[in-house]
């Protein structure tokens, strides 16, 4: 808490502090090990992660501002990801359909045929990196916790569940 004076802070114990460091490091080398296997079809995590939700977003084209959100970006590193993207003629921007004020991304025809690609080696290594390296009920467990994290972290539903 802002208010809290550094005498007042509740330490971690032992336990704590080995399960934090855990969550920390592990969450740093599985995103390490997701953004390798990538690394083969030309595209980083980041990268695939917009083209991905662009792919499953009705119309496929979604708000710059809507879908930073989903990704957890600020607005300018989705902008020099989506310039990236657009390069490579997998997205492009397009005024808002409801209000033309807004800029959207919307995936290309060659953008789909490169998340069809991709899609398999990401979920691949997301197998062979985090799901079938726990039991089913570990997996959940992962699952319930980080969503409890997420939806402290964004009460008003931002990234978008």
């Amino acid at each position: 808490m802002a208010d809290q004076q550094p005498d007042d802070v509740r330490w971690l114990d032992e336990s704590e502090q080995a399960s934090w460091r855990a969550i920390l490091r592990g969450t740093r080398l599985l995103e390490g090990a997701l953004d390798e296997a990538l690394r083969g079809s030309g595209i980083q995590l980041s990268e695939y992660e917009i083209i991905s939700m662009l792919s499953e977003a009705p119309g496929q084209r979604l708000r710059m501002s809507e879908l930073a959100s989903m990704v957890v970006q600020s607005r300018s590193r989705l902008t020099h990801t989506a310039k990236r993207l657009e390069e490579r003629g997998w997205v492009g921007r397009q005024s808002c359909l409801a209000d033309k004020r807004g800029v959207e991304l919307v995936l290309t025809p060659s953008g789909k045929d490169a998340i069809d690609r991709i899609a398999r080696v990401h979920v691949q290594s997301v197998r062979d990196n985090l799901v079938d390296i726990m039991t089913p009920e570990q997996y959940k467990a992962i699952g319930d916790a980080m969503a409890i994290v997420r939806d402290h972290l964004d009460p008003e539903k931002r990234s978008g569940r």
